[in-house]
Order: structure tokens, then sequence, then C-alpha cells
């Protein structure tokens, strides 16, 4: 829900534990309590898609237990120890950071990682305006973290079922050839496309490759979006990396994006979520400012996380 910051204020100062979604202004004012936070401007509310550096987003989460923990590289595969053998845990990572990169490379590796219930997002900025860096806060301790990860790991009651899941839009293109990357990396200069080493930039150029659709990575026969940044001195720069040893192809055309995406909305009206995130891609290409995004609501970030980092995606949890 979007609240004022004396709303927030007064849920923090109750011991209500909560995640919070808003500008770094926000975030900054908010007392210490049993609280993790993540800076953006976007969000899904009740009424529809939002800016604004006004509102808060929060959820109220469950939890008979919780930890609330710091992370960064050198101790991050930690995480699925830390989590409780039966609940959840919500991570937020900045985006661009060192824990973000490490995360985004190596969560697949975790021990138990598809065994626990890890969810979350990436913090960012608002895109229009200059000279912000993302962050996250432990407002337990009330850490400013610009280069670690915050989650909260809670414990549920045993009679409790989680559900964690993914709407994701895209489709492999039938006709698309295979692409292979010698590194994993967020950022690629060549690559092998039916075998064939080319320059990434120059095959998206000749061949008129729509940006706004994501490669997609077949992991062990899950599909994985890769969303493209940037293209910027022939280097194509990407929201998530890729990864050598792994298969990706073109995701298949999609006419009317903001009419793709409401479809598939369509499908949960019935859900209630306990927490649900979505991309900024999604948000940019699918026009959702003012747009009522169903029983989805939350913030509107630069990555996404269930189990690991994935793109161009919604991901929500539901504790039944």
């Amino acid at each position: 829900m979007l609240l004022n910051l004396n709303q927030v204020t007064d849920l923090i100062s109750e011991g209500k534990l909560l995640h919070i979604a808003a500008s770094e202004d926000l975030l900054l004012k908010l007392p210490q309590g049993s609280w993790i936070g993540g800076s953006t401007e976007y969000f899904m509310g009740d009424g529809g898609g939002v800016i604004s550096n006004e509102l808060l987003f929060v959820d109220e989460l469950p939890a008979v237990e919780y930890t609330i923990r710091n992370y960064d590289e050198t101790n991050m595969s930690e995480l699925t120890h830390d989590a409780y053998g039966h609940g959840y845990s919500v991570i937020i990572l900045p985006f661009d950071s060192e824990a973000h990169k490490y995360f985004a490379r190596n969560a697949a590796t975790f021990d138990d990682i598809f065994l626990k219930n890890v969810i979350g997002w990436v913090s960012g900025t608002n895109l229009a305006k200059e000279g912000q860096t993302p962050l996250v806060i432990n407002g337990f301790n009330g850490s400013i973290l610009k280069d670690q990860a915050v989650v909260i790991h809670a414990s549920l009651q045993e009679d409790q079922l989680v559900q964690l899941g993914i709407v994701n839009i895209f489709k492999e293109y039938t006709d698309s050839p295979v692409l292979e990357f010698p590194e994993d990396t967020f950022s690629v200069t060549t690559c092998r496309i039916n075998g064939e080493e080319v320059v990434f930039a120059d095959f998206i150029a000749e061949h008129n490759i729509d940006t706004q659709l994501p490669l997609i990575g077949d992991y062990s026969g899950v599909g994985i979006n890769i969303s493209i940044k940037s293209i910027e001195d022939g280097v194509v720069h990407l929201y998530a990396p890729v990864f050598s040893g792994i298969s990706y192809k073109l995701a298949q055309n999609i006419a009317d994006y903001a009419a793709e995406f409401r479809s598939h909305l369509e499908r949960f009206e019935d859900v209630t979520t306990v927490f649900s995130c979505n991309c900024v891609l999604n948000f940019l290409y699918g026009g959702l400012e003012g747009k009522d995004t169903g029983s989805f609501t939350g913030p509107i970030t630069f990555g996404e996380v269930a189990y690991q980092l994935v793109n161009q995606t919604l991901v929500y949890l539901v504790i039944l």
C-alpha cells in the first residue's frame, strides 16, 4: 500500500515487520525499527502505476520469527543457510553494486537456493533525475548500504503454505538462432551465433533486433529473461549477466506490449499477495503509469529476484 511518511512512521513505531520502497530522501527520514527498504520512485499502487517521491510503498510481512541481515560478496553464499527451513526471505540489492553483480552471477550455485523461498528486487533511481545512487537500508540498525544487500528472513507457522511465482510475458522465438557467450558478463562485445563468432552489437543492428525484447536463456529447461540495458561504443550492456555454457534465444515479437502484459495479469485476479514487484522495463514499455495492475502492488524495480536474478518479469509471494 502507498502511504505518506507519517503513516509509515506510525507503523514502524508500532513494531510492525515491514518491507518499504521509496525515494532516498523519504527512506532516510524513517526511524529505526523492524524494516528493510530500497530506493525507487516507481510503484504499482491500488489505482495503477505511479511515479512519486512523496509516497512510500509498504508491505506488512507475516512472521513467527525473523532476522534482518546485510550481505556482500564475502558472505552472500551464507544467505540460504541463514534462511528459515519453513518461511521466506525478502532481499533488496542496490543496482550495479558489487553485491548485485555477485548475486546475479552466483545465486544459482548457493546451497539449497531452489529449496528456500528467496524473493526480492533490485533498488534503483528515478531515470529522469541525474546524480542518484541506488541504495538499501537496514532499518533495524539504521545502516545505509550502497554496496551491500539487506534481507529479512522470516519463519512461518508449520501449517502455512508458501508460493513464489513469476509472471513472464515472453516466449522464445521459434526460428531464433542460438546465442552463446564466452564468459559470464553484464557487458558483451562478441558472442557465437549458430556457432559463428560475431560482434553482438553489429548483429543487433544488422537484423533490426528489438531491444525492448529480452534474450531468453535455457536454465535447465526454465526460460530466464536477460534484458538489454543499452548499446554503447559497440558493447551491449545487460540488466543481468549472460553465462558461458548456457544457450540463449531471441524472444518472440509482441504486437502490443501493454495489452499482452495486461492479459497476463487478468489470470491472477483472485491472487492475494504478501509481496510483489514488477520490472521497470514492463512499466516503461508497457505504459503502465496510471494503468491498473490488478491484485499486484509493490515497487517497480531494476531487477527481480525469484530464487535468482530475473529481468522483465513480475514476481510475487503468496502465503496461505
